[in-house]
């Protein structure tokens, strides 16, 4: 019974992700969703600006900290191995549905792209992006990543093995591909208000920080000199640029 119960928790949380992913594409690019990034109520620019920052700073800290090696120690004391992943992504899952929710816009034009073609080509260029996110998963272990092969596992009486050091595809080129079509998705858009720059500003430069100053850190440590091999000779973020990194 309580495995039965872990498999319909990790599907539910699956299915939670599923939704804030394809609902974030509309949120961002403004379209097939009711409640998008650049609609809805419009309050005072300080107000706008300071709420949006909390919402995204919760996001922020609720992704950072639940995946330091630290906090998953602890947090494996107190739920089992199998739902750790699971609760990772549905708690990453709400933030992201609180910020779609709450997000208050800020309407203000930064820039508009004229023409129906360079309008066309940069939402082709956004859609790209998710498009990049999505294949990525699936260059690595998609189901693992977000919890399900866990509670499969779980169910089969079978331990999970640690996840596997892979650099298929587009890991050749990049060693994050998943936050490149992330950042291509946020930038990508034929008109830029002050809400859409606001979140894409802040998006971007915490992607940076979390991927270079957390998550490497902790893939050297987990991994090792293989991954420090890795690092110095595939660029972090963006393609076909020389890596400084000297290995600390």
């Amino acid at each position: 019974m309580k495995k039965s119960i872990i498999l319909l928790y990790g599907i539910l949380a699956y299915f939670i992700f599923l939704i804030a992913f394809l609902y974030a594409i509309g949120f961002v690019g403004n379209i097939f969703v009711p409640k998008s990034i650049d609609s809805g109520a419009e309050t005072t620019w300080f107000s706008s600006l300071f709420i949006n920052a909390v919402l995204l700073s919760v996001f922020a800290l609720q992704h950072s900290i639940m995946a330091r090696p630290a906090f998953k120690k602890w947090f494996l004391t107190i739920v089992s191995p199998a739902m750790e992943r699971s609760t990772y992504i549905l708690l990453s899952s709400l933030a992201l549905l609180l910020i779609y929710w709450q997000w208050r816009p800020i309407t203000t034009i930064i820039w508009e792209i004229e023409g129906d073609i360079a309008a066309n080509i940069l939402t082709g260029i956004f859609f790209t992006g998710w498009l990049i996110v999505l294949l990525s998963t699936f260059m690595i272990n998609h189901f693992e990543l977000f919890g399900l092969a866990q509670i499969f596992d779980n169910l089969k009486n079978r331990q999970t093995p640690n996840p596997k050091f892979q650099t298929n595809y587009l890991y050749k080129v990049i060693r994050h591909p998943i936050m490149l079509g992330f950042i291509i998705a946020f930038w990508a858009t034929p008109t830029m208000t002050g809400g859409h720059l606001l979140f894409t500003t802040v998006t971007t430069i915490y992607i940076l920080i979390a991927v270079k100053y957390l998550e490497e850190k902790d893939l050297r440590k987990f991994i090792g000199e293989k991954y420090e091999t890795y690092q110095k000779e595939v660029p972090m973020i963006v393609p076909f640029t020389k890596n400084k990194f000297k290995g600390r």
